[in-house]
């Protein structure tokens, strides 16, 4: 036990790489994960108010984005989408590789999956309440802004927390595709140069941080819920 733990503080790829790497990690999840609110947050509401019976339904607007932007980019494995990205991420912000660019493809991988999460959210407001604001003369803006998001806000907080989590896999797997992070890590060493120990603290580590974005979740959803 002792020496396996000896080698594994002698190990350049656990001493000196993963502090590094998990950094790039926490980089590309929390810029992507950004994005992904500023530009998801508003697409679940069009989604959900131009859907049939919405407050402004809007028939072909609701099948561009529903049936074919958000249906068809959800649709595509993450590993294949980065690669595909590419020329796009290259024009961005100039390189393919590194954390910046994977931020990229896990911005428009997520996106999709975050807005489906946020019009689920806005569905679980009872329609009373809603009716209630457009009795009271209130705008769709209004109604938007002062009903619907405050009611989700539980909900749209554990979509926040859900996305943070799948972001954190996705990024393990930009890793092996020229991304950094902890995936690269775990490729490098624990995979090319047969050190499953930097394989098992790599887990260990995602495990962890996975726990941790949870457990802050789940407190922020408990302290917004009043109801």
């Amino acid at each position: 036990m002792f020496g396996f733990l000896g080698d594994l503080m002698n190990n350049p790829a656990i001493t000196t790489a993963l502090w590094p790497a998990f950094l790039e990690t926490v980089l590309m999840v929390g810029i992507s994960g950004i994005a992904t609110v500023i530009i998801g947050l508003p697409l679940g509401v069009v989604l959900f108010t131009t859907q049939p019976g919405g407050m402004a339904a809007n028939r072909p607007i609701n099948v561009v984005l529903s049936g074919i932007i958000v249906n068809i980019t959800r649709s595509i494995p993450y590993a294949i989408l980065m690669v595909s990205l590419m020329p796009f991420t290259r024009f961005i912000v100039g390189t393919s590789i590194g954390p910046l660019a994977a931020s990229v493809s896990l911005t428009i991988a997520c996106v999709p999956f975050f807005a489906r999460l946020v019009e689920a959210g806005l569905r679980d407001v009872a329609p009373g309440k809603v009716d209630a604001a457009h009795a009271m003369g209130s705008t769709r803006h209004q109604t938007v802004w002062k009903v619907l998001l405050p009611e989700a806000k539980p909900s749209l907080v554990a979509s926040v927390t859900t996305t943070l989590v799948t972001l954190i896999g996705y990024s393990a797997m930009a890793g092996l595709i020229g991304g950094g992070g902890l995936g690269r890590l775990a490729y490098n060493y624990g995979y090319q140069r047969f050190q499953p120990e930097v394989m098992l603290v790599v887990l260990v580590v995602l495990v962890l941080f996975v726990q941790i974005v949870q457990v802050i979740g789940d407190r922020v959803v408990r302290r917004v819920d009043h109801r």
